[in-house]
């Protein structure tokens, strides 16, 4: 049976290259990065390396990336620290962040009862900035969290805008950037962000690493207790090989990003094409020029079809996904689509597709033939 990956904002396939680099550090070079013999030395060097590499990719110093299992431990380390260390009395965030965050704010509000203010979010998914800086006004030690790249409808949050208004109101910034590193330019000294987290498998690395860049002097605290590892902010032997391939595949996805990102925009444009003539009445959640490597849409579906359609789909080989979880044998829509959406519209079938170099048109022209027989 043919098998079509479109789930790629979800996971990504390894490079091969990266996979090479893994499994020769784990046949070569095993030693514990903080011990003092040659293989603990050897360890320490693969570690070193790749934080200098990831660091030359982003523009910032070796010393400002931190080591973590991925983006949720990055995102929920940040914002306790945030207000346990550096006293934050308030957070600004918005209700179409990741759970990683959201839940994580949640908690903080029950922890310690602080403030927490939600800035408006436009008809199209994107953050209302006016209303960003109006809630800024107020005068209170705030941390702003707004991810770069919604992972469910692609939307993109300016981050040099909103890094200038935090800046100009001495606020300090995180962004999940799980969804734009490796995928975008992202330059850190000229972004006013004094925090951004990243997850490997998100540009085609290995799952279970991941990494936060801490702006320097920003007074973050250890979430995790034990060793002095990642000068003493993250305890815990490091995976070397996973944060080996990690690198790895970040230089490669910044290598090839210009050729790749032109490859995926026209699969992008392919799909909207076949979508206009088969299913007319489709509609695109959001913006249709959002992240060139995701879309999300509404289908013209009766309702019969709209609970099936994912099984329908994996019965083809095709992997897509809806943005929505599945609760006691009912449909609930996301957090994402129930701010954007009408009640009407949520009832109606929604595809988030989500592409990567290794797709091909002929992914898509079976994605179409599959969703006309639906």
């Amino acid at each position: 049976m043919k098998k079509v990956y479109l789930d790629n904002a979800s996971t990504t396939a390894i490079r091969p290259e990266v996979i090479q680099e893994m499994t020769k550090i784990m046949a070569e070079d095993f030693g514990n990065p903080s011990s003092t013999h040659s293989f603990g030395r050897n360890g320490k060097t693969i570690l070193e390396l790749s934080r200098k590499s990831i660091a030359k990719n982003l523009n910032c110093s070796a010393q400002e990336i931190i080591f973590t299992s991925g983006g949720t431990e990055a995102d929920n380390w940040i914002l306790r620290s945030a207000v346990e260390d550096l006293k934050v009395e308030r957070i600004i965030t918005s209700k179409v962040e990741h759970h990683a965050v959201l839940y994580a704010v949640l908690a903080l509000q029950a922890d310690y009862n602080i403030q927490v203010d939600y800035v408006k979010i436009n008809s199209d998914g994107s953050i209302d900035l006016t209303h960003l800086s109006n809630l800024l006004a107020e005068e209170k030690k705030t941390i702003v969290s707004l991810m770069h790249v919604n992972n469910e409808t692609g939307t993109v949050l300016d981050l040099d805008r909103v890094g200038t208004i935090c800046k100009q109101y001495n606020t300090l910034f995180h962004s999940d950037t799980v969804q734009s590193v490796g995928k975008t330019e992202i330059d850190l000294q000229k972004t006013a962000v004094d925090f951004i987290v990243a997850s490997a498998h998100k540009f085609h690395g290995p799952k279970g690493v991941g990494f936060a860049f801490i702006r320097k002097n920003s007074g973050l605290q250890p979430l995790i207790f034990g060793g002095e590892q990642e000068k003493g902010l993250r305890a815990g032997t490091e995976a070397v090989h996973q944060i080996a391939g990690m690198a790895k595949a970040l230089s490669l996805s910044y290598e090839n990003l210009d050729r790749e990102r032109e490859y995926i925009s026209g699969l992008k444009t392919y799909l909207i094409q076949e979508l206009k003539i088969y299913f007319p009445d489709f509609r695109i959640i959001g913006k249709r020029d959002d992240f060139y490597n995701l879309i999300n849409i509404i289908l013209p579906f009766s309702s019969d079809k709209t609970s099936m359609l994912l099984f329908s789909l994996d019965m083809k080989g095709i992997a897509v996904s809806r943005g929505s979880a599945c609760q006691s044998g009912s449909i609930k829509p996301s957090h994402v689509l129930k701010e954007m959406l009408s009640e009407t519209d949520l009832k109606l079938p929604n595809l988030r597709i989500s592409f990567s170099h290794y797709n091909t048109k002929e992914d898509i022209d079976w994605l179409i033939e599959s969703l006309k027989v639906v």
